[in-house]
């Protein structure tokens, strides 16, 4: 049985701050600019819902910062062997294809676009076949479905949290609602 080097287990890190330094750099300008034209191309989502200010991509971004960190240790703990780690590979793997889904659907960029084909993908492809050839057993099943399917509520979670974290605060000499 081989070594996992490093590169896999941590590189989920390093490939996911690669990726999100796109969705940093565009998520917030490109959510306001692009909101009419989706509103009038797609009226049964709820947009006004969806726009996020940079205050609230920086925090949701790091957010989900630390729990990819966690999963890369704990993929360079147990040797690539941890449940959490694959499922978390498994789940870059799965968002960047969802990039290119989001992509085709609006027939442009969306953020995160870009780095999905060139680095999401390629080092998730990659980072599988390390495994396999380490001989470390690559799960699958139930359990991983089970927790690819808990990603939505991850990021879910990642973004209620952001929003908690970024909304509007009354002064703090505001007199107490009745």
């Amino acid at each position: 049985m081989g070594k996992v080097p490093a590169a896999v287990t941590w590189g989920l890190l390093a490939a996911w701050a690669v990726h999100d330094a796109e969705e940093l750099a565009t998520m917030a300008r490109w959510t306001r600019e692009a909101r009419p034209w989706l509103a009038e191309r797609y009226p049964q989502v709820p947009w006004e819902r969806l726009e996020v200010s940079q205050r609230h991509a920086s925090v949701a971004i790091g957010l989900m910062g630390g729990v990819v960190a966690g999963a890369a240790a704990l993929g360079a703990r147990t040797g690539g062997r941890s449940r959490t780690f694959q499922t978390a590979l498994a789940g870059f793997g799965a968002h960047g294809v969802v990039h290119l889904a989001q992509a085709a659907a609006v027939r442009g960029y969306t953020p995160g676009a870009v780095t999905a084909p060139l680095v999401v993908l390629p080092f998730t492809a990659w980072a599988w076949r390390r495994l396999r050839a380490a001989g470390v057993p690559v799960r699958g099943g139930a359990a991983t479905w089970a927790g690819l399917a808990a990603l939505p509520l991850v990021l879910g979670g990642v973004h209620a949290l952001a929003h908690t974290l970024t909304r509007p605060r009354p002064p703090r000499d505001a007199a107490p609602r009745p």
